[in-house]
């Protein structure tokens, strides 16, 4: 019986390497490739100056995550391979040493019934003194029988559970394939969203692209000067906690292609996230692939602020390494964003505090226009970007 085991067993584990080596081959394949669209994009990285190269690029982006899908696919494979052949190991071990245990402990039911009384018995139960050595014979044979069949039952069962924990951690490694799997998915998705936003914005123009890209240079430039004090401002009163500061500019305006107000706080001289401060509000998630598309920037409000436009909120953009800066051209500009962009049901802006504002400008080709609020009895200064102040 116990042969018959070992026969199915090695069939099975035959068939299944073989489906192993078949998805290495493919594995190494696909490795390769990824290594070469590594290299083409590393070389391009430098040259990503007009549309076409940044079209080229992120076609190479797609490509080399398509590659990684399918590579991250193939480990799958292989890694269920290897749960197969150790479950089919498992089931072969459990069966032997069902079928040892149960040899051994008839055995030893045997050796109980037969088992002689004492060696002085032996002596006098023998016919000669050939019966005897026979029956000492006979005794010494059983005895190192069963010691054998006891290592074989030990043996067997330290296997068993040696590759019950090899296929435990296999189980983990596969789950965590299958979640990485998952990452790389929404990854695909948002880099050919990225780009089918880039050709939408740009119509494939290269000229579009080129002044997209000065405008985003020339905000980031102002951003950062107002936000270190170097903005031309002018104080204007005293405000409350909710009065009217502002308003958003219509469409477009200096070196912003629409209109939104970009919302910043710096506490201590430090910028921090708006959300750390303003509360749960009404809102729809703009900042990803798509309005309220689950792969957006982090809409997590915890404060007891009222926020600065009226509800409900659109975020444009969030704080931090934003899914504009992970995916988009954006990402060449900056790779931090500093505040928020959002815009409301309408144009008026609010004070979250009460404080001094300040009117302000920064010119980088054009005036950045702002206003900027110092809080009463703080060190939190906000500001408000691309807005007209009253």
């Amino acid at each position: 019986m116990l042969k018959k085991f070992v026969v199915i067993f090695n069939v099975i584990i035959y068939l299944i390497l073989g489906q192993v080596s078949v998805a290495q081959n493919k594995a190494d394949d696909v490795q390769k490739k990824i290594g070469e669209y590594q290299k083409k994009l590393s070389e391009l990285t430098l040259q990503r100056n007009t549309l076409s190269s940044e079209i080229q690029y992120m076609s190479l982006q797609i490509n080399l995550t398509t590659l990684k899908i399918q590579e991250t696919e193939e480990k799958i494979i292989s890694t269920q391979n290897e749960v197969e052949i150790l479950s089919s190991r498992i089931e072969g071990l459990d069966n032997a040493l069902d079928h040892l245990t149960k040899l051994l402990l008839k055995k030893v039911v045997e050796n109980y019934k037969n088992r002689p009384a004492s060696f002085f018995e032996l002596i006098f139960d023998s016919q000669n003194a050939n019966d005897f050595i026979s029956q000492v014979k006979y005794l010494k044979t059983a005895q190192e029988n069963n010691q054998k069949l006891l290592l074989q039952v030990q043996e067997t069962k330290f296997n068993f559970e040696e590759q019950k924990s090899l296929r435990e951690k296999k189980s983990v490694e596969l789950n965590e394939l299958e979640a990485q799997l998952n990452s790389q998915k929404a990854s695909l998705n948002n880099q050919k969203a990225a780009k089918q936003k880039l050709l939408e914005v740009t119509q494939n123009d290269e000229r579009v692209y080129q002044k997209l890209l000065e405008r985003a240079k020339a905000e980031y430039a102002a951003i950062q000067g107002i936000i270190a004090g170097a903005g031309t401002e002018a104080k204007l009163r005293e405000v409350k906690k909710g009065e009217s500061i502002a308003t958003v500019i219509s469409g477009a305006s200096c070196n912003s292609s629409g209109g939104h107000l970009h919302f910043i706080v710096q506490e201590g001289g430090t910028v921090t996230n708006p959300f750390n401060f303003l509360k749960a509000v009404d809102h729809t998630n703009c900042s990803g692939s798509g309005c309220g598309s689950s792969d957006g920037d982090p809409f997590n409000p915890s404060g007891e602020w009222d926020w600065p436009l009226n509800s409900p909120i659109e975020l444009e953009q969030g704080f931090g390494n934003t899914w504009s800066v992970r995916n988009s051209w954006v990402g060449r500009i900056y790779n931090f964003h500093n505040g928020i962009d959002i815009n409301g049901t309408s144009n008026g802006v609010f004070s979250v505090a009460d404080g001094d504002l300040y009117r302000g400008s920064y010119s980088v080709g054009c005036a950045l226009p702002y206003v900027k609020l110092v809080h009463k009895d703080s060190n939190i200064i906000t500001f408000y970007l691309h807005v007209y102040s009253l």
